[in-house]
């Protein structure tokens, strides 16, 4: 009974090993084919020895070959493609951001620190011109304006603050339109035309007229000659006071004429703020009386104040008096 599977399992496993006999050769033989192959393949893709020592020698020894085949070993032919060789390899060695190279030692080293340092310089005052163009224009004064409007009707989010930036931008271009067309015509024009022989320093002293007459117009209408007081006393204490703004260094000028537009801009905001204190002191005192003490006034008042807004022009009313406040030029 268990003598019929003995010899099957017998069969099977004789079977077995003569197929694994039989295969043998034939992986051997695989073996060897795909060992010759990838060898033969990393001899293909071997890096060549010029490519290794650089990109220099590398063109040079390309073009060196390339003379001698098509010359015969001529040794004009050699001579003037080891030239040409040559400088390539410190073309290619030796460019225009040859100070990269050598690592934080070169970065560090006198020549590259000073290079460094101009390049940090450069950014920065990239970075800090857009600040500097707008702290010398009435930007300030018509954002802290429109600001104050928005707290004042008690809408925090609205109008956007993207919104109001924009119309404080359009309006500052309005308003300083004609001093940048004067620092143009004086300064940008001459200074890019070849027929005239400007310096940078005359190009910026005639550039700078024009900005210091806005800054100093809008401090002197405002009368805010305090400020110009305190920041030339801490300049120099024992100097005596300047007569004339055109005595005031551009250093003091320009924390004086931020200073100033502050001021002015928080006595506007304190204008406009009054109507609505007054609205909101009304539905205050009204809602009081009813005994509404758990409703917030703010939320009664808000459309009220909207409405006197709208009715009396509102916005019209603000832009003109900033308008007004900066003058005619």
């Amino acid at each position: 009974m268990f003598i019929a599977p003995a010899c099957r399992i017998l069969a099977l496993g004789a079977a077995t090993l003569w197929i694994a006999m039989g295969l043998m050769p034939v992986a051997s033989w695989a073996e060897s084919t795909v060992t010759q192959s990838q060898r033969f393949a990393v001899a293909r893709v071997e890096v060549p020895a010029p490519v290794r020592v650089g990109a220099g020698d590398r063109i040079a020894s390309s073009l060196l070959s390339e003379a001698n085949l098509s010359a015969g070993g001529g040794s004009d032919r050699v001579d003037s493609v080891s030239e040409s060789s040559d400088r390539a390899s410190s073309e290619l060695n030796h460019g225009p951001l040859d100070f990269l190279h050598g690592g934080p030692e070169n970065w560090t080293s006198p020549e590259g620190l000073s290079g460094s340092l101009q390049s940090m310089l450069l950014l920065a005052v990239l970075s800090l011109a857009p600040a500097v163009l707008l702290m010398t224009t009435c930007y300030v004064r018509i954002i802290v304006v429109l600001g104050l409007l928005r707290q004042a009707i008690g809408l925090q989010s609205l109008p956007p603050t993207q919104v109001m930036t924009s119309v404080a931008l359009f309006m500052t271009l309005f308003v300083m339109t004609p001093v940048w067309t004067r620092v143009y015509d004086d300064a940008v024009a001459p200074y890019t035309d070849p027929e005239i022989d400007m310096s940078l320093v005359d190009a910026y002293e005639a550039g700078s007229i024009p900005v210091r007459e806005f800054m100093s117009r809008q401090i002197d209408t405002a009368g805010n000659h305090d400020d110009v007081h305190l920041f030339y006393s801490y300049m120099d204490a024992d100097a005596p006071l300047p007569s004339t703004f055109s005595d005031v260094p551009m250093r003091v000028l320009l924390p004086a004429f931020i200073l100033s537009e502050l001021k002015t801009a928080f006595l506007m905001g304190f204008q406009i703020y009054l109507p609505f204190l007054i609205v909101d002191l009304v539905v205050a005192s009204v809602t009081i009386s009813m005994g509404m003490l758990m409703l917030p006034p703010a939320v009664i008042s808000l459309p009220f104040k909207l409405l006197l807004f709208v009715l009396v022009d509102g916005w019209r009313l603000v832009v003109e008096m900033l308008m007004n406040s900066f003058g005619t030029f």
